[in-house]
């Protein structure tokens, strides 16, 4: 298991991380959701022992990560910014790999040589970016790592790869119990394989949770009314966002969808639909709802 206590990090005063908690279980997916500068990126660059913490602790299996060799050798990572040497080639990095990771997998690194088609003898930097973050994966999977840590783990891909990618990923941890953290912007992909979810703002994560606990807490409804008889809910909903459009109106609500359902029932509407909401749309509305909406400006 992965823990981040209390982590606090500064660079030149400003406060990177302010105190960040998250727990990522064992065997399954963890989302690490958050705008730009929330502060994740730092945090993946503690979880793989980059920085040190100023304060907190960041453990992997109850021990600190930070000048840990043995815990490291349990990490692979793949970052934005994958780091390879200038002049080397895909089959020049697997020995660089190798020689890190004593479970190295030269097998299955010959076995995808057929999933991802590139010349083990491509020099890297002149490969677009698509295919060096194929060769990442390539190298990274190959390690057989307990734990996987991605950072904007497809972009560049084209679709067929990014599924060619997630399956892979997916295969790893329900047959072999690889416990993957990934930060993407890419909402609508995570809701198709996260367990869990943490969401980040300002260097502190607001909200962890299962992913179905998520889905389940917030509600979004769609009513229509008498004319001119929208009523004004009552204050013990907590009501996050309101909009309509012509009779029909939206709500998104902090609740259970039974027990939101029955209070709006009371009011007697026309017609009354609870609708499930995208993991894209909750991150939008427990982030500030309409704060946090896009804002339309006349130019």
């Amino acid at each position: 298991m992965i823990e981040v206590k209390d982590l606090v990090k500064t660079f030149d005063g400003f406060p990177a991380l302010d105190g960040a908690n998250i727990t990522v279980p064992d065997g399954g997916v963890y989302g690490l959701v958050g705008p730009n500068g929330a502060g994740k990126s730092t945090v993946i660059r503690h979880l793989t022992g980059i920085y040190r913490p100023d304060s907190g602790q960041v453990l992997v299996e109850g021990e600190g990560v930070y000048e840990n060799p043995e815990k490291k050798a349990l990490l692979a990572a793949i970052p934005d910014d994958w780091y390879f040497f200038p002049s080397a080639t895909i089959r020049d990095m697997m020995r660089f790999y190798r020689g890190f990771y004593p479970g190295f997998d030269a097998s299955r690194y010959e076995k995808f040589k057929e999933v991802f088609s590139i010349p083990e003898r491509s020099v890297i930097r002149r490969l677009s970016k698509g295919m060096q973050k194929q060769a990442a994966f390539w190298l990274t999977m190959c390690c057989r790592p307990k734990y996987l840590i991605l950072d904007e783990p497809v972009d560049g891909l084209d679709p067929v790869m990014r599924r060619q990618v997630w399956s892979l990923m997916m295969s790893d941890v329900t047959e072999h119990g690889t416990t993957v953290l990934v930060s993407s912007h890419n909402l609508r992909e995570l809701e198709d394989v996260c367990d869990h979810v943490g969401i980040m703002n300002k260097g502190r994560v607001l909200i962890e949770r299962s992913l179905s606990a998520l889905q389940e807490n917030i509600v979004k409804l769609q009513a229509v009314w008498k004319p001119g008889e929208a009523p004004v809910l009552p204050r013990e909903l907590e009501v996050l966002h309101t909009s309509h459009v012509g009779r029909v109106y939206t709500y998104i609500v902090r609740g259970k969808a039974p027990e939101v359902t029955e209070r709006l029932e009371r009011h007697e509407p026309l017609m009354l639909e609870a609708l499930p909401l995208s993991l894209e749309e909750i991150f939008i509305y427990e982030l500030g709802g309409e704060h946090y909406a896009v804002k339309e400006i006349i130019l």
